[in-house]
């Protein structure tokens, strides 16, 4: 497997311009070249950790599992940094990796306006696209080269809403979520989820993406006096943020539980954070210290080939490990993608026993159909000597974005 070099922001932005997308015949690749899998990530900003995890993963998946599915056919990875939240960025580097570097798959993408920027341009190219982590679910009808190998905010929080007030009995719900789609429908879903079972909304507010002071929110949701606090942020350093000041702002002494989905306690952070987090309810399709199977051969896999890294393997990563197991096994029946439309019904009728449970792609949709797992923080020494783990407790089995089951086609 070969790596190509990042590339930087001000070059990928000087490069192509607005120029429109190339079409040409892609000519069949010969069993002796690499295919090339274009990856946009985050390698740079505040989140720079989660995309370090997606092109992790997938390196790790093609070096182990692999390899026998390629039968000795070569994968060659060309990563581009999308530097975070960066819609135009996200075009021009499509655009560069469609028409100079001829890849025959895309993935990654860590946030949904730079995934909804490029579904114009994977129209144009058709070019199938595997969402390793954004998660807003009217993503994918904007392009049917689109598939989604992570979750969306629907399938996680309409189920946690719904858990909230019927199993804790919970009724009384204070929302805070960052200000993007995502956070969007993180707020909308939850709502739904709580109120159809006789919860209530005492308040709602959104909050900046980039840096916010957390305090001033949480002290505004504290007056409300609600039994529960419901959280979207995309996590990273600022998730670390969020927690401390949850309890300086005296939330968890007034007996106020917070609850959110796994960005908010993610394991590339929990280690940092440590007992902040003890407590912390959350929704999400994967936990490190799940004791799978699976999931304890991908962690020992980790361990062996990242020994020095400090990062832990999260969703994010195994959205990307299941996303290049996807694109193998489309390469492998393809003969190494040349024909996209039949590497796309491959990859819409995909299953899998991933590192989170048993997974498929529903044709009709191309989303992901999984496990949500209600999780807790709680203390437990896992594989990297860490000392808290987000131990599932309550599993809603194999579901579907109830999104698009609301609002078909």
């Amino acid at each position: 497997m070969k790596t190509s070099t990042p590339v930087s922001r001000r070059r990928a932005l000087g490069l192509l311009g607005a120029a429109p997308l190339a079409m040409s015949l892609r000519p069949a690749v010969a069993a002796t070249e690499p295919v090339k899998v274009g990856l946009i990530v985050s390698l740079s900003g505040a989140f720079a950790s989660s995309g370090q995890l997606m092109v992790d993963a997938a390196r790790l998946f093609l070096e182990t599992e692999g390899r026998e599915m390629l039968g000795g056919r070569s994968v060659e990875l060309v990563l581009r940094d999308d530097g975070g939240n960066n819609p135009e960025l996200a075009k021009r580097l499509v655009q560069e990796l469609v028409t100079r570097d001829r890849v025959r798959f895309l993935g990654g993408f860590g946030f949904t306006p730079n995934a909804n920027a490029v579904a114009p341009l994977l129209n144009q190219a058709k070019v199938p696209c595997l969402l390793f982590n954004a998660s807003a679910s009217a993503i994918t009808p904007r392009s049917p080269w689109f598939v989604r190998t992570a979750f969306t905010q629907w399938q996680i929080n309409q189920p946690l809403g719904e858990w909230a007030a019927t199993k804790r009995g919970w009724r009384r719900a204070y929302v805070l979520v960052a200000d993007f789609a995502p956070g969007h429908e993180a707020q909308e879903a939850f709502t739904k989820g709580f109120t159809s079972q006789g919860g209530e909304i005492l308040g709602a507010v959104r909050m900046p993406i980039q840096r916010p002071d957390f305090v001033p929110f949480l002290l505004r949701a504290k007056e409300a006096k609600p039994d529960v606090l419901f959280v979207f942020h995309p996590g990273g350093v600022e998730g670390s943020a969020f927690l401390r000041a949850y309890v300086q702002s005296g939330l968890r002494e007034a007996g106020v539980q917070l609850i959110g989905t796994s960005d908010l306690t993610s394991e590339d952070e929990l280690h940092h954070t440590g007992k902040l987090a003890e407590g912390v309810i959350t929704a999400g399709q994967y936990s490190l210290v799940a004791d799978r199977p699976a999931n304890r051969r991908f962690v020992e896999a980790w361990r062996k080939a990242y020994p020095d890294s400090p990062l832990r393997p999260t969703y994010n990563a195994v959205g990307a490990w299941d996303g290049m197991r996807a694109i193998c096994a489309a390469i492998a029946a393809t003969d190494g993608g040349a024909d996209s439309a039949a590497a796309m019904r491959v990859l819409s009728n995909f299953s899998a026993e991933s590192p989170r449970g048993p997974i498929s792609i529903d044709p009709a949709t191309r989303d992901i159909v999984q496990n949500v797992y209600l999780r807790e923080v709680r203390p437990i020494d896992n594989a990297f000597g860490d000392h808290y783990g987000n131990v599932e407790f309550d599993v809603v089995p194999q579901v579907k974005d109830p999104w698009k089951a609301a609002n078909p086609g």
